[in-house]
């Protein structure tokens, strides 16, 4: 079965699932056709999904992911001792987890084709990422505290775990306790990552661009953050900043030398 035909069968699969949808043509085109596939994806509600959608959806993402370009840590070269900087996609990404900037629901972003690191995450993840979301959250009963963190599988990414932590929003001026919950957000995943014996972690600019936090101090944080937990714990966990913006590469590049 070739990609096409796979995701024609994820689209008819999910439009049949509501009868709201059923006015909705599928296009031709095969860019118009990812687009409303992924935005059929960000919208659906947690729910269960029959193992024969499963596998062919596991095989689109996969052939998908590949194509895209899968980044190998090893293949990168450290900018300081176990500290590595590359700016990307942080869904290519194959090293041990990768950190998701989540929002305080944890089950990602509904917005459909939305550009946010949590919306791609789950995307190229696959649907059983929500639903493994949401299976923690119901067990926890509350919404998800800033500067904690959890920990999923990655599903059909090249990394082989997601850590999931929610940043402070800035509203207005930056204060201490925005720059606490930071820390504690990269602290967070730090310790969980040990936990589980993780070896590479690829932090993305965690409360950044939506979530307002100044650019340049959020850097300065992640950096002396991570630095250290490492002198503090003598973990020897390797260390990714992964940074979509040029304007943020320029920012880590300064202050890592």
């Amino acid at each position: 079965m070739n990609q096409e035909k796979r995701r024609l069968i994820l689209i008819q699969s999910l439009l049949h699932e509501n009868p709201l949808y059923k006015s909705i043509q599928i296009p031709q085109d095969e860019k118009e056709q990812k687009q409303l596939l992924r935005s059929l994806m960000n919208i659906r509600e947690a729910s269960p999904i029959s193992l024969k959608f499963q596998k062919i959806q596991d095989e689109y993402l996969q052939e998908e992911n590949k194509n895209r370009g899968i980044i190998k840590l090893s293949s990168l070269n450290q900018i300081q001792k176990d500290i590595y900087l590359w700016r990307g996609d942080i869904t290519r990404l194959e090293c041990q987890a990768i950190v998701n900037a989540a929002n305080s629901g944890m089950t990602g972003c509904y917005q459909p084709c939305h550009n946010c690191i949590d919306n791609c995450i789950h995307t190229y993840a696959g649907i059983q990422l929500r639903n493994y979301c949401n299976d923690l959250m119901v067990t926890q009963g509350h919404e998800e505290p800033i500067g904690s963190a959890k920990i999923t599988p990655a599903f059909n990414l090249p990394c082989r775990f997601i850590i999931h932590t929610v940043g402070p929003i800035v509203q207005g001026q930056l204060t201490n306790q925005h720059c606490q919950q930071l820390r504690s957000c990269y602290r967070a995943c730090l310790e969980l990552a040990d936990a589980y014996h993780i070896q590479s972690i690829a932090f993305c600019c965690i409360s950044t661009g939506v979530f307002m936090f100044p650019n340049e101090k959020a850097a300065e944080i992640a950096i002396h953050t991570v630095k250290d937990y490492k002198a503090e714990t003598g973990s020897r966990i390797e260390v990714l900043f992964n940074v979509f913006k040029k304007q943020d590469e320029q920012i880590y590049r300064k202050l890592l030398g």
